[in-house]
């Protein structure tokens, strides 16, 4: 059996509008809350928004570019420390689970070995066992010139300078749990050539889209890059 309607008095009203209100504070702020931590976890662990700051990925990756890196596509990596702190007993900056293997010419954003508070992104140019050679500026990987098609080279070959590291480098041998990175602008790029090979465990992902691109050399009102956005980084 139903029960009749009853009418609200007026006093009953005054009573329940500030706990109605409180309650609208309290799910908004438990709203907020739940999206904040959800902003977090998926920022930590499955996609991150990088803007490049330097020409050291042209013409692949422009000044200015915005990319989405997949941090999840490798597997599942402890960041390098938890809003700034690194509470004990964390495996901060290794990968807990494995997924896909990081393939040679994945452009990928790693944490840079010698400052861990700079990002950086390159090319895998030699993954663990590699012998990786660089002569009058081109790659050679494993005893034969390398197919090079992102390459871009700004130096003439008969200004090669055979005492620079960026000209000849090698032959090494990548190490294991290792890669030897390169910025596709060969002639003005610090990567392995210059500071080393980066541990695996540094990558934090792969860069999959360009979903901004702004050219701040441009005296426009709106100097975007239209044409660029959308592109997948390959």
């Amino acid at each position: 059996m139903s029960e009749p309607l009853r009418t609200v008095e007026s006093d009953e009203l005054a009573a329940a509008a500030p706990a109605s209100r409180k309650s609208i504070i309290r799910e908004y702020a438990e709203a907020l809350a739940i999206a904040m931590l959800l902003a977090v976890v998926i920022r930590t662990f499955f996609l991150q928004a990088y803007e490049i700051p330097s020409g050291s990925m042209e013409p692949t990756l422009l000044v200015g570019d915005h990319i989405l890196a997949n941090k999840l596509i490798y597997g599942l990596r402890m960041p390098d420390s938890i809003f700034g702190l690194k509470p004990p007993g964390l495996p901060y900056g290794r990968y807990l689970l494995r997924f896909e293997p990081i393939h040679r010419g994945d452009v990928v954003v790693f944490v840079y070995p010698r400052d861990p508070s700079e990002d950086y992104i390159k090319r895998v140019i030699g993954i663990p066992g590699d012998v990786v050679e660089v002569k009058n500026g081109r790659v050679w990987l494993n005893g034969a010139l390398m197919p090079d098609p992102h390459a871009h080279f700004e130096v003439p070959d008969n200004e090669r300078i055979t005492a620079s590291v960026r000209d000849y480098f090698g032959p090494v041998t990548v190490p294991p749990g290792n890669l030897f990175m390169m910025g596709d602008n060969r002639d003005d790029s610090s990567d392995s050539r210059f500071w080393g090979f980066a541990p695996m465990d540094n990558v934090e992902g792969r860069a999959m889209v360009i979903y901004w691109s702004w050219d701040g050399e441009e005296n426009g009102i709106l100097p975007v890059r239209w044409s660029r956005l959308g592109m997948v980084v390959r």
